[in-house]
């Protein structure tokens, strides 16, 4: 497994930082399926999810009801939802948006053989073994201060 750092400001669009953006970009493949949008598109074959329907998207809702009803199939997803309780307070005017275990066990259907989900937040643990995943890279991205630090990972479905 590769391991990388970065030092980096913190910015409540994530892909505003130029650096994490281009990290990601890098690390994607395909057709990718990027669930919690925001409003900084990739340079990638991106098709949009956001609950906001003040972002650029293509499907504007909750990313769990997107996936459940997906019948299209992705070389990469990107999830880089709010980290937090409070985060998802704030970036979505007072709803709570989490259901996000649910959600990661949907994923593995609408991901191509061989294909990899990249997850960004305040933990290491994405999609895992359970759910048939291997961790090929880890970004962590220091923020400096009393901000928390933010890790990107990379993960290869295997089954």
């Amino acid at each position: 497994m590769e391991i990388e750092y970065l030092k980096t400001p913190l910015n409540k669009y994530t892909f505003s930082i130029r650096p994490i953006k281009n990290w990601v970009e890098k690390n994607s493949k395909g057709k990718v399926l990027n669930l919690f949008a925001g409003k900084i598109k990739l340079n990638l074959n991106e098709y949009r999810i956001d609950a906001d329907k003040t972002m650029v998207a293509d499907w504007y809702g909750d990313a769990y009801d997107y996936v459940k009803q997906c019948t299209k199939r992705f070389d990469t997803i990107i999830l880089d939802p709010p980290y937090s309780y409070r985060k998802s307070m704030e970036m979505y005017n007072g709803k709570k948006m989490s259901r996000f275990n649910a959600l990661k066990d949907l994923l593995p259907v609408i991901l191509n053989k061989n294909g990899i989900i990249i997850t960004l937040g305040y933990h290491s643990v994405s999609m895992g073994k359970k759910r048939g995943f291997k961790q090929e890279r880890i970004l962590l991205l220091s923020h400096g201060g009393a901000i928390h630090d933010t890790i990107a990972v990379v993960e290869l479905k295997e089954v």
